[in-house]
């Protein structure tokens, strides 16, 4: 009986080998969650799956032999919205090489139900101008619900948000102007009244005159108290514009924290309605508020600008700096709360560091787009829900 040749034996282990790699793969292949396949793009613009998992029936509803033999059956599962993105995505990533990673929906017509998928894959060059992709597609759809529902909610926390900051300031406003005409108006009667007392008591009892000139000095210090409290709640010059508040406010600062503060503005007009001014001045109160509080600063610079598109305000201090830590602390109401009035007028807020030391604040807001952003968000909450419950 003769040996086997050595050249057979090779053959037989190769075959081995083989069989071992193919029996891997196919656990690896079986095991993934998704569709693993081959995408080839060919030269004259045809597509090809040269290899498509067992996964594709369940992800995509059709097998992979009738996705083999209609290839164009792909694209059509699109969402006619989503098909743009797609093909977009498909030849940049040609073109450039670049990894593939696309989102969208597709209708399956088995389950008659909406799903979103994701794929990510890699590109190779072919020949005559092809390129193959290597990648797989998976099922987002439970978490795409699920950060639609996030959008949504934030979206309408947005607009809550942005309806309690104009209520606030209506009633802020409101009680300004009661404060200033009713109790002002009674105090300043109080003063007339003492002063036409005081002038009867002209050598009158010392005691008594000593009295009159005590209650007289009193009314005067309510009378400041009232018009410190009406402009703290409500200045009145918010109603002849931002620039002229944010000039009496960085005054005020001045005043009474003793730290050097200077505001500029590029323009008297800044184009903000009510609203938006209303609350760029608040952004600016709490960010002058905090450097009071922590900054340790000796000098700080408000600058307002209008620029083509947007309303800029710049709040820069020479004091300690912020701390990341500090950003991130839970009971950091205030950066929160200047952020999210920020973010309920379509604005930014972001934070800085000064040249040689200290914080910038700053905010940049559209103009003219408070009630724009509101109801794009309460399309944006509206079309969250109809893909929810198309989805579902």
């Amino acid at each position: 009986m003769s040996a086997a040749s050595p050249h057979h034996n090779d053959s037989q282990s190769l075959v081995a080998e083989l069989e071992q790699v193919r029996a891997r793969f196919a656990a690896i292949v079986s095991n993934t969650p998704g569709l693993v396949y081959q995408f080839i793009l060919h030269g004259d613009g045809q597509v090809s799956f040269p290899y498509l998992s067992d996964g594709c029936q369940a992800l995509l509803g059709l097998t992979a032999a009738e996705l083999h033999a209609h290839p164009g059956r792909f694209l059509a599962l699109i969402l006619e919205d989503d098909r743009a993105s797609y093909l977009d995505a498909m030849h940049a990533s040609a073109t450039a090489l670049w990894s593939w990673n696309w989102e969208g929906r597709i209708w399956v017509d088995a389950w008659k139900d909406v799903k979103w998928i994701n794929l990510r894959c890699t590109p190779h060059a072919l020949p005559a101008g092809a390129v193959r992709w290597d990648g797989i597609m998976t099922n987002i759809t439970e978490s795409k619900i699920e950060q639609l529902e996030v959008r949504h909610s934030r979206a309408r926390l947005a607009e809550l948000t942005a309806h309690t900051d104009r209520v606030k300031e209506q009633e802020r406003t409101r009680i300004a102007r009661e404060i200033h005409d009713e109790l002002g108006g009674n105090l300043t009667a109080i003063k007339m009244a003492v002063a036409m007392l005081a002038a009867r008591l002209d050598g009158a009892d010392p005691v008594l005159r000593e009295k009159t000139d005590y209650v007289d000095a009193l009314v005067d210090r309510t009378i400041d108290a009232v018009h410190r409290i009406s402009l703290d709640l409500r200045p009145a010059l918010l109603d002849l514009g931002l620039v002229a508040a944010l000039e009496w406010q960085v005054k005020e600062f001045d005043k009474q924290t003793g730290i050097h503060t200077s505001f500029s503005a590029n323009q008297r007009d800044i184009g903000l309605d009510n609203d938006q001014a209303t609350a760029l001045f608040r952004i600016a109160q709490e960010a002058l508020t905090n450097i009071a509080k922590h900054a340790h600063a000796s000098k700080v610079t408000v600058k307002l600008a209008r620029l083509r598109h947007h309303v800029s305000l710049k709040i820069a201090d020479n004091g300690r700096g912020i701390r990341q830590a500090d950003r991130t602390k839970a009971d950091s109401f205030g950066l929160r709360g200047m952020s999210e009035r920020a973010r309920a007028l379509g604005g930014t807020l972001t934070l800085s560091h000064a040249n040689g030391g200290g914080t910038v604040v700053s905010i940049k807001i559209k103009r003219d787009t408070v009630r724009d952003n509101l109801i794009a968000a309460a399309a944006g909450a509206t079309i969250a829900e109809e893909n929810i419950s198309t989805t579902k």
